[in-house]
């Protein structure tokens, strides 16, 4: 109990410095638009479903955002997960498309964004699904292809390396003595390999999901978004609103620290056992 208790305090002591200096520094500035009061933001909290600058609600923008999030990482999923699994089963897939992959790895998705432009314009998926006006077409224009095309592809790199890594690295006595037993290539595949890569697949998949978050902010800084934390922190800025500026970061990263947080608990309930057998 004293051991929790210490911990608990100790996990304290950065962020309340933190706001200290920042209390402290925003009285000797005296200045909203360089670092407003503390005082102004948790106003912000207090009040966050009031109409912000003619952009909606903290709520409403946070849940636009990560719909666009997840719809951006599960294409991203969809595409690297299984040929990661190819790739790292198959050393000829490997071949194919390792050096073709590694080209392009180094280059951040903000990189992408004037070609993504110019393929996709402001195309949503109301574009693509033909819907022209309605309800639905109000709501299916937040999502623009490329935003989720940013949005996924910081996803891929990460989520492909860490599975092939993860398949790679699946002990060979277990597959051959699965192969002396008898098991098929089905059952080794399912029954022993991806069982064994799974703690590394996981740990691929919470580390796409955290740059996919990061990637927010720049996917929603595209022509066409008016909606989202990052749209909101970006005309905030414009208005010299810097305290809804600091409340959207703050939003960004208490999400993203969620969103890990749930990936640490399934790896801490699910494969615990990964630890103990190093």
């Amino acid at each position: 109990m004293k051991t929790t208790i210490k911990n608990i305090f100790i996990s304290f002591i950065i962020p309340i410095l933190f706001l200290l200096i920042w209390s402290s520094v925003s009285k000797n500035v005296d200045n909203k638009v360089i670092l407003p009061p503390i005082e102004e933001v948790v106003a912000n909290f207090k009040n966050a479903n009031d109409n912000f600058i003619g952009l909606g609600s903290i709520p409403s923008n946070i849940l636009v955002s990560l719909m666009r999030v997840l719809l951006g990482y599960f294409v991203g999923v969809l595409i690297a997960l299984p040929l990661g699994v190819l790739m790292g089963y198959k050393e000829s897939v490997n071949k194919l498309f390792d050096n073709f992959i590694n080209m392009f790895r180094p280059v951040p998705p903000l990189a992408w964004v004037p070609l993504v432009l110019g393929w996709f314009g402001v195309s949503s998926i109301a574009t693509f699904a033909g819907i022209n006006q309605g309800e639905w077409y109000v709501y299916l224009n937040n999502f623009k292809i490329s935003m989720i095309f940013i949005i996924a592809l910081g996803t891929f790199f990460p989520v492909l390396t860490n599975v092939v890594f993860g398949v790679k690295n699946v002990r060979k006595t277990l597959i051959d003595s699965a192969k002396v037993l008898g098991a098929s290539e089905k059952d080794i595949f399912l029954k022993i390999l991806l069982p064994a890569a799974a703690p590394t697949i996981i740990n691929g998949l919470r580390t796409g999901l955290g740059i996919a978050w990061a990637c927010l902010v720049s996917a929603e800084m595209l022509p066409g978004s008016l909606s989202g934390v990052g749209y909101l922190i970006t005309h905030a800025y414009e208005l010299a609103r810097t305290d809804l500026v600091i409340t959207g970061i703050i939003c960004i990263g208490l999400i993203g620290a969620f969103l890990d947080f749930i990936f640490r608990f399934l790896e801490k309930k699910y494969f615990s056992w990964e630890s103990r057998t190093r």
